[in-house]
């Protein structure tokens, strides 16, 4: 063997250590968040970062985990009319919202958002804000992980939990009494609406100045929750988790 040789075998026995450590280490940690809460975010750390580099010393993110059962099914229908309509049936991509979207893009049009629920909880988690073909590569392997291993329901818990409703807050459990002076369970469907209305850019769509087009965004929305059936579509994810 020349010494070239044992060069490169050692770099792949490096590499394969490295991928085969991965896949454990993220197969692992998704497993485990199926029972357990997550005590932080890719997006909360990415918070204290970005606090820490401007000197902002006294930012904390406001985050208030809460259980499913406590979330009022008004936000959890507002925020599937909102960002994913068919997140009960697809496999974690919706490929009909891929495809518009990049017909859109071939035809000159602003590109359009076609992530599901599933991949921004992926994001969310363990990834960072951003377009790039490695952040998008590993979204969609976790995404798989998710869906394979979480019911809906879970995934649905995880998302309101951790999606941001304005800087530094994030999820319902902290969005609820900030804004509205309520609890998560006692949301009504305005609210909840409009809570989903900032999903898009909730660091340039704020909750205590609505402005047009989050007033006309959450009409939408309720017509929308209305459509897809109101509590029963709730109730078929519910269903399925049992």
């Amino acid at each position: 063997m020349t010494a070239r040789g044992g060069v490169w075998r050692r770099l792949q026995a490096v590499v394969l250590w490295l991928v085969g450590g991965f896949i454990a280490l993220t197969l692992l940690s998704v497993l485990a968040l199926r029972w357990v809460r997550p005590v932080t975010t890719a997006f909360m750390v990415e918070g204290y970062v970005n606090a820490w580099l401007g000197q902002e010393f006294s930012w904390r993110a406001d985050y208030r985990w809460t259980p499913y059962e406590r979330i009022s099914r008004h936000a959890k229908l507002a925020v599937i009319a909102s960002e994913d309509q068919k997140f009960a049936f697809h496999p974690g991509f919706d490929f009909e919202a891929i495809d518009a979207a990049v017909k859109a893009r071939e035809r000159g049009k602003r590109l359009r958002g076609a992530s599901t629920i599933s991949q921004q909880v992926a994001k969310n988690l363990y990834l960072w804000p951003g377009p790039s073909f490695i952040r998008k590569g590993l979204e969609t392997y976790l995404t798989l992980l998710i869906e394979m291993l979480w019911p809906k329901q879970r995934i649905l818990e995880i998302y309101l939990n951790v999606a941001e409703f304005g800087p530094g807050v994030y999820g319902v459990g902290a969005a609820a009494p900030r804004y509205f002076r309520t609890d998560p369970a006692h949301l009504t469907q305005a609210q909840g609406a409009l809570l989903a209305t900032v999903l898009p850019n909730p660091k340039r769509l704020r909750l205590e100045r609505p402005n047009a087009y989050m007033w006309r965004r959450q009409a939408w929305i309720i017509e929308q929750m209305n459509a897809l059936g109101g509590s029963s579509y709730i109730h078929s994810i519910d269903s399925a988790a049992r």
